[in-house]
């Protein structure tokens, strides 16, 4: 079997830092920038960043309704951080759920913790929380993964994945090592 496109949408945050650890596992990434670079993805991360600033990329590249076409087709979405708040009922509504930006505080209330995470296996996964949202509210449909303090901070819904923190700074992963999961049993 060839290795998975994965695309990352490319218009603002550390794509490059995802582009990295998706290639370490065996994954094709390509930057997403333009509705035409979604053709042919087999899955798609939308990473941290500042949720405002890529709502404004994604409006001037008219990229919301093939962003939402692509998630019609079943192709597997992973969202980190800003990506979570992306996913949410107020923004794509790519999953059955409401994030709280900054949900932890500003940028000075940022911190690691290691969190158990459901499916991850392997022990307690160190997650970085950089002016992270949390779920405020979800659907029946939504999974629970991992919580700070009562409150969802992975979360999973059929195809996608959402975290409120940042695997790919901290060298973890198998985050997205579960994404790739989700995308192979897709492409099967």
């Amino acid at each position: 079997m060839e290795a998975p496109v994965v695309g990352i949408l490319a218009l603002q945050g550390d794509f490059a830092a995802h582009a990295r650890v998706l290639r370490e596992l065996g994954a094709e990434p390509r930057e997403v920038r333009v509705p035409a670079h979604l053709d042919g993805l087999d899955g798609l991360v939308i990473p941290g960043g500042e949720s405002t600033t890529m709502t404004l990329g994604i409006e001037r590249e008219c990229l919301a309704e093939p962003l939402r076409e692509l998630a019609a087709r079943g192709t597997p979405l992973f969202g980190t951080c800003a990506g979570l708040i992306m996913l949410d009922r107020d923004h794509l509504g790519l999953m059955d759920l409401r994030a709280e930006r900054n949900a932890f505080g500003r940028q000075v209330r940022s911190f690691e913790a290691e969190l158990d995470v459901a499916g991850v296996p392997g022990g307690p996964v160190r997650a970085i929380f950089i002016r992270a949202p949390w779920v405020a509210e979800h659907g029946e449909g939504v999974e629970v993964l991992a919580a700070v303090e009562g409150h969802p901070v992975a979360v999973l819904e059929g195809d996608r994945l959402a975290i409120a923190f940042h695997p790919e700074l901290s060298g973890e992963m198998r985050l997205h090592a579960r994404f790739l999961e989700l995308v192979r049993a897709q492409r099967a």
